[in-house]
């Protein structure tokens, strides 16, 4: 579960720099349309956990970069959500949403121009779905409540009127093509192995990336829309932090969430695909559990999580191993929660796990320094943390996997796996392609 309702007013004196927000209730609205007609930056997020969220416009942005980054995004957040004034229930209150890149020293080029080290946005409208109701929030800086509450009048007054969201369909796919040829990969992997079987590396995750040439430009909005028929237990995202790109997702993997001093968060590694039929669905399941390989990875991530929360709380809580099956895809997964000895923020927890074994390696800084040395492309924010989180630290981030950064008529999807001791290079290539699925299939026409 996402944070619970805490209903009330939070306030402050109004000065020059307060944020004001407020909120009301609207009969269903389709994010779809909704985010259509929102001006950039725009934000979705939904998870099989909580609320689903749409944002468009910017009241405040909070960006950071370099080794202090997630330090900074706190203490600019907590300097922001000091000077709140705003009245509506807890579960509309404003959020910022954003994300991280992969590595520190990102430096935004294409495609990632727009995203930064640590990029933030408080939507100045926001959208929330949760438990049968739909409310809007309106935010904005250097006003009067007054003004605000006229801007919800005429917000809600435009989605009242606007007719309902319809389907679009796939923009389609002219051509594809890897950053990494299957000999390059297989070198990689190799290299990679001879690492591991020397003492330097334990494991590390090399990931691809495929550059993808559309027939007409796709809309995000209704991408995630299909996404969400697909992959309903997955993570669903966007950050489009200009005009120029979004990167938008549908990810198995919750690196955290915290309510209170709760943490619930997830260890995913050892992925097979989907059977055709019932029988053979189950054979691979079968396959699963009982490779040594892929417990071997995933117990490597399992142990990391552990050790990385035990510090900060009182009782560490793993669950029992299980397979999480999705539409083209079931992984390993155990879900782990900690109870915090001391009130903290997300944002903590966020950069204490980030990035987990799944999605680096172990030790974590030569891993990063094997993934530096060999992949091809800039990770940008590919498996780095994207999520939301609110004046409480309360919040949830996922690890943005299974995604794409798309501008126009053209994408580029991402995706990795694991590399340990007795991979294999042509395996763990297939295993790869399975990857890009979610993705490619809601590209395809």
């Amino acid at each position: 579960m996402e944070s619970p309702p805490r209903d009330g007013q939070v306030s402050a004196e109004p000065t020059g720099s307060a944020l004001v927000s407020r909120a009301c209730e609207l009969s269903d609205c389709d994010p779809r349309p909704f985010l259509a007609g929102r001006d950039a930056p725009r934000t979705y997020w939904t998870s099989p956990y909580g609320p689903e969220f749409a944002g468009g416009g910017t009241a405040a942005r909070v960006t950071a970069s370099g080794t202090d980054r997630f330090e900074e995004v706190r203490e600019d957040a907590d300097d922001l959500f000091a000077e709140l004034d705003y009245n509506g229930p807890d579960r509309a209150r404003p959020r910022l949403f954003g994300g991280f890149s992969f590595h520190e020293d990102h430096d935004p080029s294409p495609p990632w121009q727009g995203f930064g080290a640590a990029e933030f946005v408080l939507p100045r409208t926001q959208l929330t779905r949760a438990n049968g109701e739909t409310w809007l929030t309106v935010s904005d800086r250097d006003t009067t409540p007054e003004a605000v509450e006229r801007e919800l009048a005429e917000v809600r007054e435009t989605l009242t009127d606007a007719p309902e969201g319809t389907n679009s369909d796939p923009p389609g796919v002219v051509a594809a093509e890897p950053t990494t040829t299957r000999e390059e990969w297989a070198a990689q992997v190799s290299a990679a192995v001879s690492r591991i079987e020397a003492g330097d590396l334990r494991k590390v995750t090399l990931a691809q990336a495929l550059a993808v040439e559309l027939a007409d430009e796709v809309s995000v909005p209704a991408a995630l829309a299909r996404l969400g028929e697909s992959y309903p237990d997955c993570f669903r995202f966007c950050f489009e932090p200009t005009t120029e790109g979004a990167f938008f997702g549908a990810t198995p993997e919750r690196l955290a969430t915290l309510r209170g001093r709760t943490v619930e968060t997830d260890a995913l590694a050892g992925s097979v695909g989907r059977g055709d039929t019932p029988e053979e669905d189950a054979e691979l399941e079968a396959s699963i559990e009982n490779s040594e390989k892929m417990a071997h990875e995933h117990g490597l991530v399992v142990e990391t999580i552990r050790d990385q929360l035990s510090p900060v709380s009182g009782e560490v809580r793993v669950a029992d191993r299980r397979v999480r099956k999705l539409a083209t895809i079931q992984h390993l997964w155990t879900p782990i929660e900690a109870d915090l000895t001391d009130s903290d923020h997300v944002l903590s927890i966020v950069e204490a796990l980030h990035p987990t074994p799944a999605v680096g390696g172990l030790p974590p800084a030569k891993a990063l320094t094997t993934i530096r040395e060999t992949e091809t492309f800039d990770r940008g924010w590919y498996a780095a943390p994207v999520g939301w989180f609110d004046a409480e630290g309360d919040g949830t981030f996922a690890v943005g996997i299974r995604s794409a950064v798309t501008d126009g008529d053209s994408a580029t999807l991402f995706a990795g796996n694991g590399i340990v001791g007795d991979s294999d290079p042509d395996e763990e290539y297939e295993e790869v392609q399975l990857k890009y699925r979610p993705i490619l299939d809601e590209l395809e026409r």
